[in-house]
């Protein structure tokens, strides 16, 4: 066993800082590598060192493996921990992490090689009986012979890429005269994203939640599940919101989606922070569809209801410790909501905002977590991914954590950028994310821009547009310090966020 005393860092903003704070905990010291566009980040400043690596572009930045690893050995630095994003699901990476003689704060690049194929990871999974959505098991690139092969599983079919994810070279196809235009499409698609063409087919499951497990293994064979993650708040096959646990799921079919988790983990030797995820059918029967190698990102909901720092964790067994966690020990307290803080208009389809934090302050309070790597006045640069913050809320229970995020929303002051704070706001009060029945097309189903127009807004424009009206009408009769009062009452914070 190998102690950690010294981590660099290989990510950037929120996460990095977070993983830098467990790490002090535990008193090591980090190393922090950013980009240009990122010298004067949170996380390069809370850093015990930090060393510049090149231009903005995650080419000639983050992506930079060799120089990342040639700057753990001239700081002296023990393990690399990758985050999420980047390389932090790269097997070459980890690879040659550990043929420089350090520690990959992850799971092995054996590992990671199997479940980064979809493919490969179903083909590992099915020797543990683990439930999959009735498809081909093989990669197809030959257009007529996938034709055949849907015409079997029948329509509608999901044509999804081999190597990737984030909706990259993914197709639904409803009608067998679309396949050929929709395969040629996604074969083309996760080319260009992924270098790699091959793409399965499997059934499309129309009404579809998306629901994850979280796993944990250590490198002496013991794995354990701390349950589950509800994530069907998607744009763009991308999570928004996520909660913990699931509405809609019962102590019997968490215990079976959590020993089915456990066992797609032991397919492939896994150690370290893993999530498998599941695709969920209207009855509630749920397939396996994936393996994350790494942390998630809304990963804070599940260390609120258990109690667990995930990073801390990721650490002690990356130093060859046995998990200090037993299945039976773990239990469900309360429960977790976490929104993605994007710059983003959810009122022009989501597009990625760029532009200076003019005002930026964070939620307070109990029950508040605020997982963030910018301040006032900071630049968001176009260069990475959009999301500024992860915003998480805790309650004894699902309305008190619902209560709280509403309440912690309105509180959050952002301005010089359209965020998603809005969007969150209208879903969470939607009597169908209320419910806990929603699914995967919520947002297709329920939500137009049209609908962020605020009431609020109208309703405090109504007022001020009366109140005026009968100034004009009665301003001779109005005593001069009560007119004054009434020009002077600030606008509610609300409306001063959108000025």
């Amino acid at each position: 066993m190998k102690k950690i005393n010294k981590i660099l860092v290989a990510n950037r903003g929120e996460i990095a800082l977070r993983v830098m704070r467990s790490a002090k905990e535990m008193g090591i010291k980090t190393v922090a590598v950013y980009s240009e566009a990122d010298r004067n980040a949170l996380f390069v400043r809370y850093a015990d060192e930090a060393v510049l690596l090149g231009p903005p572009p995650s080419a000639k930045s983050y992506l930079q493996m060799d120089k990342i690893i040639a700057i753990c050995q001239q700081l002296q630095v023990d393990a690399i921990h990758p985050g999420y994003g980047f390389l932090s699901e790269n097997a070459t990476f980890a690879q040659k992490v550990a043929d420089a003689g350090l520690i990959f704060i992850g799971p092995s690049p054996d590992s990671i090689s199997t479940m980064g194929s979809k493919i490969a990871a179903k083909m590992a999974a099915a020797k543990y009986n683990v439930p999959m959505v009735p498809g081909v098991m093989h990669a197809i690139q030959d257009i007529p012979q996938a034709k055949e092969e849907a015409i079997k599983i029948g329509y509608p079919i999901l044509i999804k890429a081999s190597a990737g994810g984030g909706g990259k070279g993914m197709r639904v196809v409803e009608r067998e005269e679309d396949f050929i235009e929709q395969m040629e499409r996604a074969i083309s698609e996760a080319q260009a994203a992924f270098g790699d063409g091959s793409v399965f087919i499997e059934k499309y499951i129309t009404s579809p939640k998306h629901i994850e497990i979280q796993v944990m293994g250590d490198q002496h064979g013991n794995v354990v599940y701390l349950f589950e993650r509800e994530c069907s708040i998607q744009r763009r096959h991308q999570k928004v919101i996520e909660e913990a646990p699931s509405p809609v799921v019962s102590p019997e079919m968490r215990q079976a989606m959590g020993e089915v988790a456990v066992n797609v983990a032991k397919s492939c030797n896994y150690y370290g922070a893993g999530t498998v995820e599941f695709v969920v059918d209207h009855n509630l029967n749920f397939y396996f569809l994936e393996m994350n190698t790494r942390l998630q990102v809304e990963h804070p909901v599940t260390e609120l209801i258990t109690g667990v720092d995930l990073v801390k964790e990721q650490i002690r067994v990356a130093q060859g410790e046995t998990l200090s966690i037993k299945q039976e020990d773990l239990k469900i307290r309360g429960h977790a909501i976490e929104v993605r803080v994007c710059a983003e208009d959810p009122r022009n389809n989501f597009l990625p905002e760029v532009g200076i934090l003019k005002t930026y302050k964070r939620p307070q309070g109990a029950g508040v977590r605020v997982d963030d790597g910018f301040e006032e006045g900071m630049e968001i640069p176009i260069y990475y991914d959009s999301m500024i913050a992860k915003l998480a809320t805790f309650g004894k229970d699902r309305t008190e954590a619902i209560d709280r995020m509403k309440r912690a929303i309105q509180e959050y002051q952002i301005t010089g950028i359209e965020t998603t704070l809005q969007f969150c706001l209208f879903v969470l009060s939607h009597e169908e994310f209320l419910s806990g029945n929603f699914d995967t097309n919520f947002i297709a189903r329920y939500y137009t821009p049209e609908k962020l127009q605020e009431p609020a807004q109208a309703a405090e424009m109504e007022i001020v547009a009366a109140l005026a009206g009968h100034l004009l009408e009665n301003k001779s009769q109005v005593p001069q310090n009560q007119a004054h009062s009434l020009k002077a009452k600030p606008l509610s914070n609300w409306k001063k966020n959108r000025l």
